[in-house]
Order: C-alpha cells, then structure tokens, then sequence
C-alpha cells in the first residue's frame, strides 16, 4: 500500500482534518470567547459584541461547507 498512511490517501486525510478538525477548533474557540466573557462580566450586549467581533471569520468557513454541501461539490 504505497502512498498511504494507515491505509488513508492523502486527500482523505486532508478532507477529515479540514472538515473534524477545523470544525472542533472552532468549538473551543467559541468556549473561549465565551469564558473570556463571563470572566470579563461584560454583560448581554457585550457578550453578544465579543461573540461578533472574534468569532465572525468562522461565517465565511461555515458558508463554504454549506455552499459546497448544496452545490454537492
């Protein structure tokens, strides 16, 4: 089995870790920003501005998964 690494090829490898693992970054870095702001005690509205401001480049990743998803690409 040549050219695989537990008998996965490359690009299976590259699809799990682009779609698991960027997706379970992505979780712990909404439980960080979360914690950040219950530490922070910022409150509802400052909450929902931290939430906003450090988590909206994840919008673009979850489009491209849906769009891709749909468009069966």
């Amino acid at each position: 089995m040549e050219g695989t690494i537990f008998g996965f090829t490359e690009a299976q490898i590259t699809e799990f870790g682009m779609t698991y693992g960027v997706g379970g970054l992505m979780l712990l870095m909404i439980f960080i920003v979360g914690h950040l702001a219950w530490e922070s005690k910022v409150g509802k509205f400052g909450t929902f501005v931290l939430f906003l401001g450090l988590t909206f480049g994840m919008v673009g990743y979850v489009a491209k998964y849906f769009i891709e998803h749909y468009m069966k690409i």
